[in-house]
């Protein structure tokens, strides 16, 4: 099987169980909202999870697998199985040691922890005791979840990205079982949740275990940690931290900003990020995590020509998905507020600035995506210092715009401040490794990128009528509401597919080349 189609096939299986785990999630707030509503409790419950879960981000999916993939990736192509085993085996151990440390601090310091991050809670005595409490309970997440992390990124480099992908819906799983199942057997109901959580951590890396003892990879201590590659690891750690440490910078300044503006928009910005991270979660990241060990075994091999054949094949990829995803986001975000949000204290006024907030997001959809492939070429070539400059001077740039922009579109502008930082990285980051690697396609990604445009212009004109056949400023018709957007969804989708089919896009005619395939091989079989 060829790269390109091991990173298809890739991306596919871990869509797939993105998706899947979305719509847990999607059912999890929803039992959370029935059970808890939204208040004093779920105020401290979702403080105290962003803690942990801030930590999973920043350091155990963020810098350690940046770091790690493409170092194990190396010790396997040249060292062999036996090498890269005993480097796992290293990495398991010291990492248990490390994490059990941290969590041991974070549970003494929580009150510390809470007070910086949660100034605001301490005015009230019962909420800031509440989230200590259970940022206490939920701390030991990070530990489980960082060696989660680790398996995660051996898995994907043996090919093996199923199992992976498939363990944060036992997350979901757990909380929603918890919450439902133990919420009155606590004196403050919501700490079920928290013990959900902290389930849900154990149960994914549970699921890790008996598939690497699977694929190979049984995990036994060993503390020779004076290994190299365990040095080679911990210096690219550190500029992946701090690159992952601007971005949430980013997050917290523009939250400040939008604190600053009329109320709710920081309401507004949140949920127009979390519809805009939706085919983010789905698509981009698969993309991502899918060619990152591909990369890392081409460069570890010297085979910089396949390398940089990965990297044009996953930013096709990315632009033949999020061209259109963004032309649909950009024609139904409102819609799409007024169906999932619109009742009881959110109107359709709070819907209609949300939708705006998208717009300004979704305009820079493919350039977040292609800045997501681009940035693991860098990790897998070992520099990881190239994209700290890079994010640092699109954080520059999101705060200069900011400035500029807040005043006149208010939230939108932090939006649009966003997107533009976005074009910056982009750009910066597309020059600097064209310096290192030479070409890698540029004809070609401009090609798909141009005809995905063109495709996506009857799907917005299509979108556009069909969300203009009922009136979404009117509660109520929910189901009929939500049968026109799914069915314009599907609609549209095959109206794309058949318009690149028709422009000859190479990344439709692979998709079908590879089902015809395998179709043949299950009648002959």
């Amino acid at each position: 099987m060829s790269e390109k189609r091991n990173v298809a096939r890739a991306a596919g299986v871990l869509g797939a169980a993105t998706i899947l785990s979305r719509i847990m999630g999607m059912v999890r707030d929803m039992v959370v909202s029935r059970l808890f509503g939204a208040g004093l409790y779920t105020d401290a419950f979702f403080a105290a999870f962003q803690i942990p879960n801030m930590l999973r981000r920043f350091f155990a999916e963020g810098a350690l697998t940046s770091a790690f993939v493409p170092t194990f990736s190396e010790t396997l192509s040249k060292e062999g199985e036996e090498a890269a085993r005993e480097l796992a085996n290293i990495c398991f151990t010291l990492l248990t040691i490390l994490m059990a440390v941290i969590t041991l601090l974070g549970i003494i310091f929580s009150p510390q922890i809470v007070g910086l991050m949660f100034p605001g809670f301490r005015a009230v005595t019962e909420k800031y005791d509440l989230t200590v409490f259970l940022n206490r309970l939920m701390f030991p997440y990070i530990f489980f979840i960082s060696l989660v992390a680790l398996c995660m990124g051996i898995l994907n480099t043996v090919r093996h990205f199923f199992t992976p992908a498939i363990s944060t819906v036992f997350l979901n799983i757990s909380m929603i079982l918890c919450a439902w199942l133990l919420h009155d057997r606590y004196e403050v109901p919501i700490t079920a949740l928290a013990v959900g959580v902290l389930v849900g951590g154990v149960l994914q890396l549970l699921l890790q275990l008996p598939t690497l003892y699977r694929m190979g990879f049984p995990i036994r201590p060993s503390f020779a940690f004076r290994h190299p590659a365990v040095r080679r690891i911990s210096l690219l750690m550190g500029p992946s931290i701090f690159g992952v440490g601007v971005y949430y910078l980013n997050i917290t300044v523009g939250n400040i900003l939008a604190s600053l503006l009329p109320q709710g928009s920081v309401s507004y910005l949140y949920y127009a990020q979390r519809l805009f991270e939706f085919p983010q979660g789905i698509f981009t990241v698969s993309v991502a995590q899918a060619v990152l060990p591909s990369m890392s075994r081409q460069a570890a091999s010297g085979e910089i020509p396949a390398l940089k054949d990965t990297l044009a094949f996953g930013l096709r990829l990315i632009l033949y998905i999020t061209i259109p995803a963004m032309a649909g986001l950009i024609v139904c975000s409102t819609p799409i507020f007024s169906l999932l949000f619109m009742g009881g204290e959110f109107g359709f006024d709070k819907a209609q600035r949300c939708g705006e907030a998208l717009v300004y997001y979704s305009l820079g959809l493919a350039f977040v995506a292609m800045v997501r492939v681009l940035v693991p070429a860098f990790y897998a070539l070992k520099d990881t210092r190239t994209p700290v400059i890079t994010a640092f001077i699109a954080f520059v740039i999101n705060v200069v715009m900011s400035l500029i922009l807040m005043g006149p579109l208010l939230h939108g502008g932090l939006a649009l401040a966003s997107t533009l930082s976005a074009f910056g990285n982009l750009a910066l980051l597309a020059i600097l490794l064209r310096r290192k690697l030479g070409p890698f396609g540029a004809r070609g990604i401009t090609a798909v990128a141009t005809k995905s445009m063109v495709a996506s212009i009857p799907v917005a004109m299509i979108a556009w009528w069909a969300m203009g056949l009922t009136d979404w400023s009117q509660p109520g018709g929910r189901l009929l509401k939500a049968g026109l957007m799914g069915g314009t969804v599907a609609g549209v989708a095959a109206v794309y597919i058949g318009c690149t089919w028709l422009l000859r896009c190479d990344e439709v005619h692979d998709a079908f080349e590879m089902v015809r395939k395998k179709f043949n091989r299950k009648r002959e079989s």
